[in-house]
């Protein structure tokens, strides 16, 4: 049952669905399918081929130009007409698809195909046309065999299984999912009828709530593919093209067997199978699990997000009024859920995603292999974590053996979570740990092709390693900086080469968190910017360039709001309302919380320097207020007291009750005009939202698209809002002025509109997303 009702849309888990990838090129004139028909049509076929081996017909999925094969309008009509073609030929008996791509058999539907939709009938069409093609490969007379290879989601999963048998390679790159959720949408094409009947209601629910990955081995336990076959090595050709024509051979053997009946598709069920199958057939069994899953996802969506719940209804009604309605609910609320906004901010985050995992600097010259991380704390060793994981030879450096053993230890421990988890291998964790070298001085860095410094937020420190490493460093050497707020120019001041220096901006936990921001000045060369985000782009980090200054981006953004939370706090509003407040309008963590994991010394630190850089602009809550909780040792979840005690193991946190005595010193008269629980929320959204086209104006932000998936991806903006760019077009730039000018009224300039926001707001028309 808990496998029904884990975490919905978590940040994390925007990855998958970055698998679905549009293709936007047009494809070239190609392939014609041999030996079942010469007509002239055929001889345009670019996305789908078929070739006749014995009675097995073999159909090939290929989208020209593209990495992964998708399910455009393209692809689709070729694929209806080979199967139609098979259909209608006595000789074929059976069928085989697969792909001529190693990595994808097919990754999902064409995002632009639904995107260019414009009302929801037209998406409810076709997914109809979907659910037709899909049910007459269901009903086929003629077996009809998926060999998978790579990745099969979406609307891949969906023909994979509309189909009699799945063949899958035992692969890390072959995994099957659902990842419709995590764009706001829904399985489309039959998949929330057929997914249920095929691996039970509870699993099926797991899978199109959360959109994960599944691998193939766990996903032949499920019954969700009923043979692996092992990957091959290399010989005269590739590994993956010799694995590719092994899966292919042993399709078409099962192709035969079942079309001669000497190969059976019924599947045996296991006893708890069996009896998790009989309880949901009672309808009052189902109606509990529909209930608890409900529960679960309006708790941890906070009903802000459709999809989930339109899932629940749609499986709802194929298992309790029947295959026609369910099909027909699917079809309409797919239809619905892509007019939504939510979905058209998720997709608008998953193509921000793709921009950001490309390197606009183009490739540097010179390739980084060793990188060397200066502090072992939680920050240095979370980048040396990500680091040693993806190959690059990485050396640890600490002042302290007590830091280093620590440090280490964490990269012990993270890559060890993957060995439990079973991504990894105990013997490939060791060869990756084996990349590590954890060391007191500065040997080896001669060899060093960029250093991450992770050192204490001081300019002085900062200074004084910069000048150390330089002593040492190889002339072609990169220095980053991974400060949240001090500038990068001022770091660079005292560098001989300051060109070579650059920020690269982590989030906390590193290994976690998928945004990397990094930082130019306007010295550092083109080359620097392009190897930084080379490493970032290896680290798997969605990355994102500012221009340097005050807090950079995201720090900033972050700032104002932070300190219109301790004036609400100031005012009368415990944490744990604040927290509510903040989480009911989108953020996966509540404010007086964030500020708890942030750490109140670092918020301290980052609130003077920015204050001192903007001035009252970025006023509200008293400082005095940060600094009193410093001095008590009320540090957050790291001292294990902030707004909260913080225990090991204990989920139910308390508020801390040493907080009454300074809440109660620093009370200020609330202004009742403006202290609704919707202003509340206002308050702080319009804040982040203005210094975030602040941002853009002063040009710290190129484009919009980099601002909207630093605000989500580095400090939690509500996921279904799309970003504080997307949220300004969404909700109105006028109205976003209306209520800054209302607050403005009570508190002054810190909730004064920048000019952008007025001039957008002043132009209708205008959007920062066309």
């Amino acid at each position: 049952m808990a496998a029904a009702v884990r975490a919905i849309g978590s940040l994390g888990r925007f990855t998958a669905a970055a698998k679905y990838s549009p293709s936007r090129r047009p494809p070239p004139a190609g392939y014609a399918c041999r030996n079942i028909s010469t007509s002239t049509a055929l001889q345009t076929r670019t996305h789908v081929s078929c070739d006749i081996k014995g009675d097995v017909a073999v159909v090939r999925f290929n989208t020209p130009n593209s990495k992964v094969n998708t399910l455009s309008r393209q692809l689709n009509s070729e694929f209806t007409d080979v199967m139609n073609e098979i259909w209608a030929n006595e000789a074929v008996k059976s069928a085989v698809l697969i792909s001529s791509k190693p990595g994808s058999f097919i990754a999902g539907a064409d995002i632009d195909m639904i995107e260019a939709c414009k009302t929801s009938q037209e998406v409810t069409q076709l997914s109809q046309e979907g659910q037709k093609m899909l049910e007459k490969i269901e009903q086929s007379p003629k077996p009809v065999v998926a060999a998978i290879s790579g990745s099969c989601l979406g609307g891949g999963l969906e023909v994979a299984i509309a189909c009699h048998y799945r063949i899958a390679t035992k692969d890390k790159k072959t995994i099957l999912g659902t990842p419709e959720v995590l764009l706001g949408l829904l399985p489309g094409a039959g998949g929330t009828q057929r997914l249920p009947k095929m691996v039970g209601l509870p699993a099926a629910f797991d899978m199109m709530l959360t959109g994960r990955n599944i691998r193939a081995d766990k996903a032949k336990k499920m019954g969700l593919v009923d043979q692996l076959v092992d990957p091959l090595g290399p010989g005269v050709k590739a590994p993956e093209a010799r694995t590719i024509e092994y899966l292919e051979e042993v399709a078409i053997s099962f192709a035969r067997g079942l079309a001669n009946r000497t190969v059976s598709a019924k599947r045996s069920k296991g006893l708890v199978q069996k009896i998790t199958d009989y309880a949901m057939a009672l309808p009052f069994v189902r109606q509990q699990v529909y209930k608890t899953v409900e529960g679960k996802v309006q708790k941890q969506t906070k009903g802000l997000y459709p999809a989930p719940l339109k899932i629940i209804e749609v499986v709802k009604t194929g298992l309790d009024q029947g295959r026609d309605a369910g099909y027909l609910t699917e079809s309409q609320g797919f239809g619905q859920l892509a007019m939504t906004k939510e979905s058209k901010a998720l997709i608008g985050l998953y193509h921000g995603q793709v921009r950001c995992k490309k390197n606009k600097f183009g490739t540097p010259q010179r390739e980084v292999k060793t990188l060397a991380v200066l502090g072992a704390g939680l920050m240095g060793a979370g980048i040396a974590q990500v680091s040693v994981d993806k190959g690059l030879k990485t050396i640890l450096k600490d002042t302290a053996q007590q830091g280093l053993d620590r440090g280490q230890q964490q990269v012990f421990k993270g890559l060890n979570s993957k060995v439990k988890k079973k991504s990894l291998t105990s013997f490939e964790r060791d060869s990756i740990l084996s990349n590590l070298t954890g060391q007191l001085d500065y040997k080896g860095f001669e060899k060093a092709d960029m250093v991450i410094e992770a050192v204490f937020e001081d300019i002085n420190i900062k200074h004084k390693v910069l000048k150390e490493v330089e002593a040492v460093i190889p002339a072609h050497c990169i220095f980053a900086s991974n400060t949240s707020a001090l500038p990068i120019s001022q770091i660079a001041a005292v560098s001989k080469r300051p060109e070579k220096v650059i920020g690269m901006h982590y989030f906390s936990p590193v290994d976690k968190m998928q945004l990397l921001e990094i930082i130019t000045t306007d010295k550092t060369s083109q080359d620097t910017a392009a190897s930084a985000v080379a490493v970032g782009l290896k680290q798997g980090k969605v990355v994102i360039v500012v221009k340097d200054g005050p807090g950079f981006y995201t720090t900033r953004c972050l700032g104002p709001m932070l300190a219109e939370v301790v004036r609400v706090l100031q005012e009368g509003v415990d944490p744990k309302k604040i927290d509510a407040i903040s989480t009911a309008f989108g953020f996966p963590v509540g404010a007086a919380t964030l500020i708890d994991e942030v750490g109140v010394d670092v918020a301290t630190h980052v609130a003077e320097d920015l204050g001192k850089a903007f001035g009252e602009r970025f006023g509200g809550g008293s400082i005095d207020f940060f600094k009193v909780m410093v001095e008590k040792g009320f540090l957050g979840r790291k001292a294990g007291k902030g707004f909260y005690v913080y225990q090991e193991g204990v989920k139910n946190r308390s508020v801390n009750s040493g907080m009454d005595e300074i809440l109660a010193r620093f009370k200020v008269p609330a202004k009742p005009e403006v202290c609704t629980d919707e202003d509340i929320q206002m308050r702080l959204v319009t804040r982040f939202v203005n210094e975030a086209a602040m941002c853009l104006q002063e040009g710290i932000l190129s484009n919009p698209v980099e601002g909207d998936i630093g605000a989500v991806f580095g400090l939690g903006f509500p996921p279904c809002l799309g970003g504080p760019f997307r949220y300004a077009d969404s909700y109105g730039a006028k109205q976003l002025v209306d209520k800054l000018r209302k607050y403005e009224a009570v508190y002054g300039s810190q909730f004064t509109p920048c000019q952008l926001l007025l001039d957008y707001a002043n132009s209708p028309s205008k959007k920062f997303h066309q």
